[in-house]
C-alpha cells in the first residue's frame, strides 16, 4: 500500500471513529435535534456570508498565484473556490475539492507543480491565520477548555506530521524549494493575513447563528472564541465530508464550558448543514469539465525540481 493511499485510509477511519463514538456516547438525537432546528433565515445568512468568505479566499488564492507566476484572475478563482467548497462538503477526507482545484490549475497553467503548490500555500496561510485566531480565542474561555485547546493544538501538530509523511517525495522537494520563493514577497502578506481573518470571522458568524438558532444563549464573546476553537478542528485533514472532529471538538468544548456536551453536538451538526447547503452554488462549477476563462499565465521563471507540463 503506498504512502498515499494509506494516509487517505487513515483520514477516512479518523472521522468515521469519532462520529461512530458520538453516536454511541449521545445516541441520535443530537444529530436530529441539530438538523430539525435551523430555520430558513439562518441557512440564507449561512449562504449570503459564505459568498463573502469565498471571495476573499478567491482573493487571497490570485494573490498567491499571482507571486508563484501561474496567476488566476479573481472571478475565475470564485468559481473555482466554490466548486472545491462543495466537493469537500461533499466527498470523503474534506480536502479533495481542493486536490481538484490544484489539479486543474496545474493544468490550465502548464506548470503542475506550481499549480499544486498555489493551492497548498493558499490553504497553508488561511490554516495558520485560524490557528493564530483560535489560540488567541483561548485566552477567553476557561482554564479547562484552555488545557483543551493545547491537546488540540498537539493533535493538529500530529496530524500535520502524518500528512508530511504521506506526501510523495516529488511534492515534498517541490516545497522545499518554493518555500524559499513565497516568503520572499513580505508586502503580500498583511493583505492575505487581512483576507484570512474576514474569512475564518464569516465562518464563525455562522457558527454563532446556528448556535443561537439552537437555542445557547452563551455570551457572545465567549460563544465566537468556542467557534474559532470549533472551526480550526474542523480544518484538520480527518474527516468525512468535514465530520468528525468538529462534532467530537463541539461536544467538548461545549461540555468544558459548562453547557453540555449534547448541546455543542446539536451546534456542530445544525452548523455543518448549514456550510453545506452555503457550498451548494459551488455544485453550478461541476457542470462543466474546465472553469471559463481561467486566464492563466506560464511561469516566467525557473523552478528547481519542478515538472511543468
Amino acid at each position: 500500500m503506498s504512502k498515499t493511499t494509506l494516509w487517505t485510509s487513515l483520514r477516512l477511519l479518523g472521522g468515521a471513529a469519532i462520529l461512530v463514538v458520538l453516536v454511541l456516547q449521545f445516541g441520535a438525537a443530537p444529530f436530529v435535534n441539530g438538523l430539525r432546528r435551523i430555520d430558513p433565515t439562518a441557512l440564507l445568512l449561512a449562504v449570503v456570508v459564505t459568498a463573502i468568505t469565498t471571495w476573499c479566499c478567491a482573493v487571497r488564492w490570485s494573490l498567491i498565484s499571482d507571486l508563484l507566476d501561474v496567476a488566476v484572475p479573481v472571478r475565475s478563482a470564485f468559481l473555482a473556490c466554490y466548486r472545491s467548497q462543495f466537493l469537500n462538503a461533499t466527498l470523503p477526507g474534506g480536502i479533495l475539492g481542493d486536490v481538484d482545484r490544484a489539479v486543474r490549475h496545474g493544468r490550465g497553467s502548464r506548470a503542475m507543480s506550481r499549480g499544486l503548490m498555489s493551492v497548498f500555500w493558499d490553504r497553508a496561510t488561511g490554516f495558520a491565520v485560524q490557528a493564530t485566531l483560535a489560540v488567541g480565542a483561548a485566552l477567553w474561555l476557561a482554564a479547562l477548555v484552555q488545557a483543551l485547546v493545547g491537546w488540540l493544538l498537539l493533535a493538529v501538530a500530529g496530524v500535520l506530521i502524518l500528512v508530511h509523511g504521506g506526501l510523495p517525495d516529488r511534492f515534498i522537494r517541490t516545497l522545499r524549494v518554493e518555500i524559499r520563493h513565497v516568503p520572499a514577497a513580505p508586502g503580500i502578506w498583511p493583505r492575505i493575513a487581512g483576507l484570512s481573518t474576514i474569512a475564518v470571522g464569516g465562518h464563525a458568524l455562522v457558527f454563532v447563528v446556528a448556535a443561537r438558532t439552537v437555542g445557547v444563549t452563551t455570551p457572545l464573546g465567549e460563544l465566537v472564541a468556542i467557534a474559532l476553537v470549533v472551526l480550526m478542528a474542523s480544518a484538520i485533514p480527518l474527516n468525512l465530508a468535514g465530520w468528525g472532529p468538529r462534532e467530537g471538538v463541539a461536544a467538548w468544548i461545549f461540555a468544558a464550558s459548562g453547557v453540555g456536551a449534547s448541546v455543542g453536538l446539536e451546534v456542530a451538526v445544525a452548523y455543518g448543514v448549514m456550510a453545506l447547503v452555503a457550498t451548494l452554488p459551488g455544485a453550478l462549477g461541476l457542470l462543466g469539465t474546465r472553469i471559463p476563462a481561467l486566464g492563466f499565465r506560464a511561469p516566467t521563471r525557473g523552478m528547481d525540481g519542478a515538472t511543468h507540463g
